[in-house]
């Protein structure tokens, strides 16, 4: 790469350290060696997988045996600036700036990768805030303690990540019951005689399926938890985790101005409605379709780093160009 082409390439600002975050950098870093990138996160800053969070209680793995690099070995890996422990406050896209809890950054171009919530359905009953998530490393960690020395959990869901929590504390000799408002297990990724075959092995393994229904109230009662579905079923547990879904992180794009709908909206380029602004992940809705799975983050990955590729090249010969007319060359 040539000198011109390392000065006039701008900064890149990555906002959030996860899968999203991280495979951006590291598919940037394939085509650019050179371009400056920041990456802010309110997390350390190490690197995780984050499907292990719901298929590692079952080995009694601690939170930290699940980082797999650190902060300070990603920032040298990948060459980057790490902000770690840092919230971002708001983001101003016509000064392209970034206003952090550490201070204000300029950016060439940023990168939204914000993840996402777990959704929290409302409850009633004296315990209900008691309800668990388990949505990073610290709510892992919580969510271990909270198990310790228990016997019978609760889940809200049936989903992906519902079933993979059941099936992982089933292993670990914990009685589940699973609930869920659809009549199957995995309702909008399976077809009804796949998701027969699925909880009939969970069954044989000790999950105890609750469908065409859902929570009405949870109660404490002395060292247990007490509760009541709308069909009129009882269940006493010990924990309870709610594992219904997912909701984008949209505030930031919203105070920024950005376009939003159940994510952040871009294009097939992943380019927000601002100038120099793109989002990628859980965050992200491209083209009317949320896409919170591996594979599509990181093919979306590569995708966004060869538009960066491309167009500071593409600009960079529109530079070289006009020095040549400048100069009178051809």
């Amino acid at each position: 790469m040539d000198q011109h082409h390392q000065q006039s390439q701008p900064a890149i600002v990555i906002i959030g350290s996860g899968l999203a975050g991280f495979t951006v950098v590291r598919e940037i870093r394939k085509l650019d060696k050179a371009v400056s990138i920041t990456l802010i996160t309110r997390e350390p800053g190490y690197f995780y997988s984050k499907p292990m969070l719901s298929t590692a209680l079952a080995s009694k793995k601690e939170s930290s045996q699940l980082i797999s690099t650190s902060s300070e070995n990603m920032a040298t890996q990948l060459e980057i600036t790490i902000m770690g422990n840092t919230d971002v406050l708001s983001i101003d896209t016509d000064a392209q700036t970034v206003s952090t809890s550490e201070g204000e950054l300029a950016y060439g171009k940023l990168v939204m990768a914000l993840g996402a919530d777990q959704i929290r359905i409302p409850l009633h009953g004296n315990a209900a805030q008691e309800v668990m998530t388990v949505n990073d490393l610290e709510d892992y960690a919580k969510f271990r303690k909270a198990i310790e020395g228990k016997k019978k959990i609760a889940i809200l869901g049936a989903g992906l990540i519902g079933c993979e929590f059941a099936n992982d504390l089933v292993q670990g000799s914990y009685e589940v019951d699973v609930i869920d408002l659809a009549p199957q297990a995995l309702g909008r990724l399976i077809p009804e005689s796949a998701a027969i075959e699925l909880q009939s092995k969970l069954s044989d393994a000790g999950v105890h399926w609750h469908f065409s229904t859902t929570v009405q109230a949870i109660e404490r009662e002395d060292d247990a938890l007490q509760i009541t579905l709308t069909n009129g079923e009882k269940i006493s547990s010990d924990v309870v985790l709610s594992a219904v879904g997912l909701r984008p992180r949209l505030d930031l794009a919203k105070n920024a101005g950005l376009a939003t709908a159940a994510g952040i909206q871009v294009n097939r380029h992943l380019e927000t409605s601002a100038d120099h602004v793109y989002a990628i992940g859980d965050c992200a809705e491209v083209e009317g379709l949320i896409l919170p799975y591996v594979m599509p983050i990181m093919q979306a990955a590569r995708a966004l780093a060869r538009v960066h590729d491309f167009m500071d090249r593409l600009a960079d010969k529109i530079d070289q160009k006009r020095h040549r007319i400048r100069w009178g060359r051809s």
